[in-house]
């Protein structure tokens, strides 16, 4: 879906209240307090640093504000500009010239072909490299607005460069910026064609990662609204689980006392079902949510049945899509959701033997998909109850499947099976030791059938033997 099909779903969250939403950030906060500074142009003239042009300009857009002049003289202001955020060091200058930018731009978004007509993006992100932080986030937020509200897509090279570096950002520990950068993601993938780039620089797993990490409400809900913009695109919605964006979605959900946070986490779970052109995929997911308990959150939000009529759309719809893939269910499916969603419990279906009869080949299917997210989970996962429950499903495989310990061996699992002998947790050690035995008693079993047949050759040649 196209920005303009996605902007068309947004009319409650457009970008001036967006804004508002985080007009109390950081970055605006400061903005607010250099727009009061008055700066001495004439003597940045009389030093020769800048010209008489540029002078009478600045002088007269002080004076006069930004409503009017910039339309009347585009190209001039363009010039002025970018001539001064090249020409002038002093980081107060270069902060109060971003945020008349920012102010010219926040006024018309048709200003953008202001300042991309001439010198395109270089002089904006060449600030992102300055020491100064806020110079840095206002020259970011600026970008965005470029990027997203002028006519020509953003340069793949700048793009890949924007997007890293914004990346980065929301890598750091204790960025005060954050939600700055969040709004600039915001705004950014909104647009189709910066989706895929974004994908390519490990956005997704980002987002996710923070999110994972119980971030503040705020920066909750924009990251999430990311994800939600993100999945317009059907091959991306199609992509997204494979990410764990379900499980990660469904904690935020439990957890959620904000009303904004959840009506954004069930947007993104009604388009993981509806956008993916699969409808394998579209299955998946909603076995997913299943596994990951969202139809107990549906229900609690069912009773406190909220105004907000979107929500109740959402839960409605999600409600009617999970029941019908609960009862679509095989028990095979459900095993299957369980391991990829890598929260693995007691449930019935691990200790049920007809249950690894009927299916223990079927752990072969889409190139061992689920043997190597078991061996994955024994080697990464550190939940003891996971641990436990992983080994014991290899070695009902391996028990069940009769090339199993070969498959296994060769995935790294019993590699993984024997470190865990030494688990500090007593569950742990004993699955593991049972799963060991099983992969040894198979080889056993295997040892005794060919010391059996040798006899049997041994005892035939012997009366052979003797009739001879």
């Amino acid at each position: 879906m196209g920005d303009e099909n996605v902007n068309q779903v947004l009319p409650s969250l457009g970008d001036g209240k967006i804004d508002m939403i985080a007009a109390t950030s950081a970055l605006q906060i400061r903005a607010s307090d250099i727009r009061t500074i008055t700066i001495n142009w004439s003597s940045y003239l009389q030093s020769q640093m800048i010209t008489q042009r540029d002078h009478d300009f600045m002088v007269l857009l002080d004076r006069e504000g930004t409503k009017s002049i910039p339309d009347r003289t585009p190209e001039l202001c363009g010039d002025v500009f970018l001539s001064l955020l090249t020409h002038i060091s002093k980081d107060q200058t270069i902060q109060y010239l971003l945020v008349k930018i920012d102010d010219i731009l926040s006024e018309d978004k048709n200003r953008a072909r202001i300042f991309r007509d001439k010198k395109n993006f270089q002089p904006f992100l060449n600030l992102l490299n300055r020491h100064d932080e806020f110079i840095q986030h206002m020259a970011a937020r600026i970008i965005a607005k470029l990027a997203v509200w002028h006519e020509e897509p953003m340069d793949k090279g700048d793009l890949h460069f924007y997007l890293s570096w914004l990346i980065d950002q929301l890598k750091m520990n204790n960025n005060e910026y954050i939600q700055s950068v969040a709004r600039c993601l915001q705004m950014m993938l909104r647009v189709d064609a910066y989706r895929f780039a974004f994908l390519s620089v490990d956005g997704i797993s980002t987002l996710l990662t923070i999110l994972a990490s119980r971030v503040n409400f705020q920066v909750q809900y924009q990251l999430v609204f990311c994800l939600w913009v993100l999945t317009f695109n059907p091959l991306l919605a199609e992509k997204m689980n494979k990410f764990n964006a379900i499980p990660i979605l469904a904690d935020i959900l439990s957890d959620s006392v904000k009303e904004k946070v959840t009506r954004i986490v069930l947007a993104v779970f009604r388009n993981l079902i509806e956008k993916p052109e699969d409808p394998q995929v579209s299955k998946e997911h909603c076995i997913a949510m299943v596994q990951c308990k969202v139809l107990k959150q549906l229900s609690i939000l069912e009773q406190k049945r909220s105004d907000d009529e979107d929500i109740m759309n959402d839960v409605d719809y999600l409600n009617e899509r999970l029941q019908t893939s609960v009862q679509d269910l095989s028990s095979f499916d459900k095993y299957a959701t369980e391991v990829k969603s890598g929260r693995l419990e007691w449930s019935p279906v691990h200790k049920s033997a007809k249950f690894w009869r009927e299916n223990a080949a079927r752990l072969n299917e889409r190139g061992q998909e689920l043997l190597r997210t078991l061996v994955h989970l024994l080697q990464f996962n550190t939940d003891p109850v996971v641990l436990a429950v992983a080994c014991y499903d290899i070695g009902e495989y391996v028990r069940h499947y009769p090339r199993g310990k070969h498959i296994i061996e060769q995935l790294g699992g019993k590699q993984h099976v024997m470190h865990l002998l030494s688990h500090a947790d007593p569950n742990v050690r004993y699955e593991a030791l049972l799963a060991v035995q099983k992969l040894m008693v198979h080889n056993w079993e295997y040892l005794g059938k060919q010391l059996e047949k040798e006899q049997i050759d041994k005892q035939a040649g012997t009366v052979v033997g003797a009739k001879a």
